[in-house]
């Protein structure tokens, strides 16, 4: 049962029991059990290499960016504007000016919000943001919606977690300025057809801006061939320290918008008559940004680029597939999110018990998971549940992990009777 399921041709397996050495973390036991870790949707666990780049760039690098003639100055720099580059490969960008760093996704979309749309919506124009959205791509649309006079309009979700794109093509209109649609949803693995909607959006003139931070540890990310407008993502989704992530935007939009925040480096001139700004990216990354992340990302980039984008999705597939199936013999088990285009996310229910106590009773067999609404209460919403439990699936899981879940909920099913 725990075999590895072959791969088509042409794409290796990936070896799971390397990877997961490759992880200190996951050495750790748990209440006396083998930590299984299915919580990588809320934060991925770090390989050695990313964890050993963020420790040599503070032992032997550590200097501010941008600033400095000294030695360790345009070390920091040299390393900082390797991994910008290494951003603009991992998502295909036409240039590496138009790759922002920022602290994550969330900032990245208030960015958007504050610099593109905040100056340019006017009362009566709508934004379009899909049910299935995280929170951070609901409320900073909330926000500008308030400052401006413009309404938020939300994209319905079909019974089985799939975006409603007739609904989406009812709602899209001349009033219609952008749309925000996650690429995958956190709360359901629901994979969303991010160029169709871009080119719908681009129809009426609008704006597509994406939340790419569940897409990026998955899937090869090209954002030329999405066509959107904006694209997000977070280095800690990726196997990359906290508090750094990355923007993607177009030059024509990004080259247009204000700066979201003012202060160092964003500059050109200053003086109390006036300020100029100084060219992409730097006019958005105001202050001393976080470097030691951006080292530590850096090295998730070259991490998660060796082992193969294609190969992390076939990976992702085959164990969605056999934890669908397994997830499926729990007695009065029910799955929230049954697209049939998903990743390797498995939220549900189980008749009768609150999720937060599954939740704590696995933890008692080392199991990690994550319980309640995953900052996405409009889904709860939408399906009638207060919650759900979610496993969430990477690189360093495989079918033993999905049997000890299934065991350990089957031992949750028989306390409750």
């Amino acid at each position: 049962m725990n075999a590895t399921p072959s791969s088509p041709p042409g794409i290796a397996p990936l070896d799971v029991e390397r990877i997961r050495r490759d992880f200190p973390l996951l050495k750790r036991q748990v209440n006396g059990h083998r930590l299984v870790y299915l919580d990588s949707a809320a934060t991925t666990q770090r390989p050695s290499v990313v964890i050993d780049a963020v420790r040599d760039f503070y032992e032997q690098h550590n200097a501010n960016v941008h600033r400095g003639v000294h030695q360790l100055s345009q070390e920091a720099t040299a390393i900082f504007e390797a991994t910008r580059e290494k951003a603009r490969a991992f998502v295909n960008a036409p240039e590496v000016a138009e790759m922002i760093y920022v602290r994550g996704t969330t900032e990245a979309i208030n960015l958007v919000a504050q610099s593109w749309a905040r100056p340019r919506l006017k009362p009566g124009d709508e934004i379009l943001v899909t049910t299935m959205e995280h929170h951070s791509n609901i409320v900073p649309w909330q926000l500008v919606a308030e400052q401006t006079g413009a309404v938020v309009r939300p994209i319905a979700i079909d019974d089985d977690g799939t975006l409603d794109l007739d609904d989406l093509d009812a709602r899209l209109s001349e009033r219609t300025r952008v749309v925000a649609v996650g690429h995958v949803s956190n709360s359901l693995g629901t994979v969303n057809p991010i160029a169709h909607i871009a080119k719908r959006a681009r129809s009426v003139g609008a704006i597509t801006v994406v939340d790419g931070a569940q897409a990026a540890p998955h899937y090869p990310i090209d954002v030329q061939a999405l066509g959107c407008d904006f694209y997000a993502f977070s280095g800690h989704k990726v196997f990359g320290p906290t508090g750094v992530g990355f923007l993607w935007g177009r030059r024509e939009w990004l080259d247009a918008m204000p700066p979201w925040m003012g202060g160092g480096d964003m500059i050109n001139s200053v003086s109390f008559q006036g300020s100029t700004w100084a060219p992409l990216p730097s006019k958005f990354e105001a202050g001393t940004p976080n470097v030691g992340g951006a080292a530590g990302l850096g090295a998730a980039f070259d991490y998660v680029s060796g082992l193969g984008l294609d190969r992390i999705a076939q990976h992702d597939h085959e164990l969605l597939q056999y934890g669908t199936a397994r997830l499926l013999e729990v007695d009065g088990l029910r799955l929230i999110g049954t697209s049939p285009k998903k990743t390797g996310i498995l939220s549900f229910v189980l008749a009768g018990i609150h999720p937060h106590d599954i939740g704590t009773i696995v933890d008692r067999d080392g199991v990690a998971i994550r319980t309640g609404h995953h900052c996405a209460q409009p889904v709860m919403e939408r399906f009638g549940v207060p919650a759900t439990v979610r496993a969430s699936l990477t690189i360093h899981n495989d079918r033993a992990d999905i049997d000890r879940l299934v065991e350990s909920l089957e031992g949750v099913r028989r306390m409750f009777g």
